[in-house]
């Protein structure tokens, strides 16, 4: 017997025939003798519509407030849910954010978890061999005594920190895909499905582009060594074998419980990027400060940087990339800041990609990056920016070239299908 946390996307509870799915997939591992919370997320497309109201209702709305209505998505499927269990014989009750209490910062829309009490969860466990259907995304600042939400794809970040807190021996993401491929399968048909990855390497994954989890549940997960599964909502519940050593989906776990690395993990890509090169500056001590303080102070991130100095070296370019959201923000701030900074000409693109080539093999591994470097150039892909890390490379380039690009690389480190 084994204490499991499963957790069910939007796509997963989307209507009550899905909710009832859900639910036999609840009672496999109740039946298997586990204990069991399960932790949801809203109807799919229920929180783009509560923030849709929240927007008419005014533009320049109350985040807390805000709070308040879109996290009443994730209550709704819960209650929903623990109706279903408890209609076929399954001892269950639904739990908001604030009754376990899951304790956050004061940050609405984008709190991060503090402290979670799980003693009462661990209690209903034993003595009364109860299901917990625990409502994600959500949770309460103590202080205020007000309902927070965790931001997009918060429900995966609730269940790691939930599973981490009772002491769970994996934390189970039910997803509409069946684990995590080496690459977007839509991109590269002959994408495979991993066994297994390291939490680096999902972390890297997660935080480049790739969809299949929000990068801080893969945080957590590292942080407290906690297993996390990553399986479809979709295959029979009935078919799955619960006593299996690993049902069809992928282990998220520490670098030490994978038998050998592979050089590269996977390949993620992303379009939602935006380029500004920041042209003739006066090459001095603080101006980077001057550009890059301004965009922090506007909670702006920035992620790819290149810097050109001139010949005479008395002038610099700067080039940067944020988020394509961030975007007209970012521009603005620098504008608003160009009589510090002293710049002559503000360059910008839109129609950029970042794809990054992942894998923890490639700290003993040389010239990995040299040779995917290559590749695009024997293809004619133009890179505009290359930024690395241990385990990672990234390149900056035409949006038009990404899939391209992604195949070409995912071939070149042999990640295909045989």
């Amino acid at each position: 017997m084994g204490r499991l946390v499963l957790k069910f996307g939007g796509t997963s509870v989307a209507n009550i025939d899905r909710i009832r799915n859900v639910a036999r997939h609840v009672k496999r591992e109740v039946d298997a003798g586990h204990e069991v919370a399960v932790v949801v997320s809203a109807m799919s497309g229920k929180t783009n519509e509560l923030v849709a109201w929240c927007t008419e209702a005014s533009p320049m709305h109350d985040a807390r407030e805000y709070d308040a209505v879109v996290a009443s998505g994730e209550q709704v499927t819960s209650g929903l849910l623990a109706i279903v269990l408890q209609s076929m014989g399954i001892q269950a009750r639904s739990w908001q954010g604030w009754q376990i209490p899951i304790k956050t910062s004061d940050a609405h829309a984008s709190a991060r978890i503090v402290e979670i009490d799980g003693a009462e969860l661990i209690h209903r466990f034993q003595e009364r061999k109860e299901v917990a259907v625990i409502a994600g995304f959500q949770g309460i600042n103590p202080a205020t005594n007000r309902i927070t939400t965790l931001g997009r794809g918060g429900s995966d970040t609730s269940a790691v920190a939930i599973a981490a807190a009772i002491k769970a021996d994996r934390c189970d993401i039910y997803t509409d895909v069946d684990g995590v491929y080496t690459t977007d399968p839509r991109v590269v048909p002959k994408a495979t499905r991993l066994d297994k990855i390291a939490f680096e390497d999902m972390l890297e994954l997660a935080s480049q582009g790739a969809k299949v989890l929000q990068v801080r549940s893969v945080e957590l997960g590292m942080v407290h060594n906690m297993p996390i599964f990553v399986r479809s909502s979709f295959d029979k519940p009935e078919d799955i074998d619960p006593y299996a050593n690993q049902p069809p989906g992928t282990l998220i776990c520490s670098e030490e419980q994978i038998m050998e690395n592979h050089v590269v993990t996977g390949i993620a890509f992303s379009k939602d990027e935006a380029q500004i090169s920041v042209r003739q500056i006066e090459d001095k001590p603080g101006i980077a400060a001057s550009i890059f303080g301004p965009l922090a102070d506007a909670n702006i991130n920035v992620d790819m940087i290149v810097q050109n100095v001139s010949e005479d070296g008395k002038t610099t370019d700067l080039t940067f990339t944020v988020p394509a959201t961030d975007y007209n923000r970012a521009r603005e701030t620098i504008a608003a800041a160009k009589d510090k900074i002293g710049y002559q000409r503000l360059d910008t693109a839109t129609d950029v990609a970042k794809v990054s080539v992942i894998g923890s093999g490639m700290r003993s591994h040389a010239g990995v990056a040299a040779q995917g470097f290559a590749a695009l150039a024997a293809r004619n892909i133009n890179i505009r920016a290359i930024t690395t890390s241990e385990i990672k490379f990234s390149v900056l380039i035409d949006a038009a070239y990404t899939e391209l690009a992604v195949r070409t690389l995912h071939t070149l480190y042999g990640l295909d299908q045989a």
